[in-house]
């Protein structure tokens, strides 16, 4: 029942780590419930700066949040202000020490939080939909993913009666735990009503040893390879082609 499951919750332990990192006995509903807090504060807060993923991790009186955004200086701001009132409001909300960590995502486009992001987005600026997930599929492949899917369900084109469209290109194996499977969901709110927008992208294989997002970095890699390769092979050919161009001059001299 791979294809019913989420692909995160399936990996976690595996391939995959917690995005929560604390133990509590007695007040685990407390401070669950203020993670959530957190959570929505944060997703209100930074809507506009791309956040893909938010961790928190406690210890004794004190909480250290990593916030993975696409656009860091927007979450920092001018001489680290915004990160710092982010912090005081943090605080007030928590009553504890926070500590704040910017993570900076170096690949957006592999990003299923992004990619679903910016398929939402366009669906609220009244983009069709079909365009709109084509053409996140072919930036996702073009940076160097294996495989990628997306599905957009609700009332669509402002239809009375709502379906669901999925468009994938490469390949997208939920039941293999090493493959690095970034999934997500999003909303886009229209006149129509809310849009539901999911996600899948396949980023490779994690082998033993390796991390979650170690696959991210052997794409970009190959992605470098290919292209030095293609440049090398460009560039052989405009020789030769040189180099025959002037031996026929010579001949015909």
């Amino acid at each position: 029942m791979g294809q019913k499951i989420n692909p995160n919750g399936l990996r976690i332990g595996v391939s995959r780590d917690w995005e929560a990192k604390w133990y509590a006995e007695k007040d685990f509903a407390t401070l669950l419930n203020e993670d959530l807090k957190v959570r929505r504060f944060i997703a209100k807060r930074l809507a506009d700066a791309s956040v893909s993923k938010v961790e928190i991790e406690r210890a004794a009186n004190r909480v250290n949040i990593s916030i993975h955004t696409a656009k860091p200086g927007m979450v920092i701001g001018k001489g680290g202000s915004e990160v710092e009132n982010l912090r005081k409001q943090l605080n007030h909300l928590t009553g504890r020490r926070v500590h704040i960590n910017i993570v900076e995502i170096k690949q957006p486009d592999l990003d299923a939080k992004l990619v679903g992001e910016s398929i939402a987005q366009q669906l609220e600026a009244r983009v069709a939909f079909r365009r709109a997930m084509k053409q996140a599929i072919q930036r996702t492949m073009r940076a160097g993913a294996h495989g990628v899917k997306t599905m957009v369900s609700g009332r669509l084109n402002g239809a009375d009666m709502s379906r669901k469209e999925m468009y994938a290109d490469g390949t997208v194996p939920l039941h293999t735990l090493r493959a690095d499977i970034d999934y997500a969901w999003n909303e886009a709110r229209t006149t129509y009503g809310k849009l539901g927008v999911k996600t899948w992208v396949y980023r490779g294989d994690i082998l033993p040893g390796e991390t979650h997002g170690d696959s991210i970095k052997d794409n970009i890699q190959t992605k470098n390879n290919r292209s030095n390769r293609g440049r090398g092979n460009r560039n052989a050919n405009r020789t030769g082609n040189r180099n025959n161009r002037n031996t026929g001059a010579k001949g015909g001299n």
